[in-house]
């Protein structure tokens, strides 16, 4: 079992992997990314994630050209690991090339993946619910996109770790709640589970996706609709997802109880039906 980088087509130790100073994503943030679960040595809906990484490449005009070999190589190189608990990070830039702002002539692509393990017990703590904390959403109106420019969300996560809290939840102007700064947002109002719809304001998550596919054959309401500050506050239910951390309920959102205070009942049925769907896929 070992961590394993493979950039353009070489596989090293992850340890030992670089890149060059003059690449664009270390200059602009020039790029895009995905980060894939994976379970029993198994990711977790590979095919769902490198389909959201050719959208985020399109959208920012980046060369698709040699893109067939990073994912023809993604499967081994999780193989090679052999890394049971773990999560596998792909990075696409536009390459390397002196600094301007204009895009280079004549530059391919610098397309970076690694496997690194997940530490024992990841994960186990947000089982018990978390605290959360809101935070005006000043990012750009692009966030579909899954950029590398993560500068407003890596300043709300930071506000929200010097509250003592677990992540920070975006609103914009109005109060119309959209996202965490690193996860989907669900809301249960009125026995109704809320998320807001795809759309620029959000990244849609694979995780936020299997959810949705999961509610209707569970015969649970839910609504691709955006919520109110004012009714997050009040929400009998929060939760909160991503790909590494699953499905997060939310005892406490800005010093206040979510509810009773305790993990909601829509939340554990939830996270176990997403738990067995990933026993379905991966074992």
């Amino acid at each position: 079992m070992q961590e394993l980088a493979w950039i353009n087509g070489t596989v090293s130790e992850l340890a030992a992997a670089s890149i060059p100073l003059e690449d664009r994503g270390f200059f602009f943030g020039d790029g895009v990314y995905e980060s894939i679960r994976i379970y029993n040595g198994k990711p977790f809906r590979l095919e769902d994630h490198l389909q959201r990484l050719r959208r985020s490449a399109a959208a920012i005009m980046l060369d698709l050209a040699d893109l067939p070999k990073l994912e023809a190589a993604a499967p081994q190189l999780i193989k090679e690991s052999g890394c049971p608990e773990a999560y596998l990070y792909i990075q696409l830039t536009r390459g390397v090339a002196p600094r301007s702002h204009l895009f280079p002539a004549g530059v391919k692509p610098t397309m970076v993946m690694y496997v690194r393990t997940l530490p024992p017990g990841f994960g186990e703590a947000a089982q018990n619910g978390v605290a959360c904390i809101t935070v005006p959403d000043e990012r750009w109106l692009r966030c579909n996109i899954k950029t590398i420019n993560l500068l407003p969300n890596v300043l709300a996560k930071e506000k929200a770790r010097r509250a003592g809290a677990y992540e920070a939840i975006f609103y914009r102007p109005g109060g119309v709640v959209t996202e965490g700064s690193s996860t989907n947002v669900f809301a249960v109002c009125g026995g109704v589970i809320y998320t807001h719809p795809e759309s620029n304001l959000i990244l849609s998550g694979i995780t936020r996706q299997v959810i949705l596919e999961l509610l209707p054959a569970a015969g649970l309401p839910f609504k691709e609709e955006a919520v109110s500050l004012e009714q997050l506050r009040r929400a009998e239910e929060i939760w909160i997802s991503s790909s590494t951390a699953e499905i997060v309920p939310v005892i406490s959102l800005d010093g206040k109880p979510v509810g009773d205070g305790k993990v909601g009942a829509l939340a554990r049925e939830v996270r176990q039906r997403y738990r067995a769907a990933v026993q379905d896929c991966c074992g």
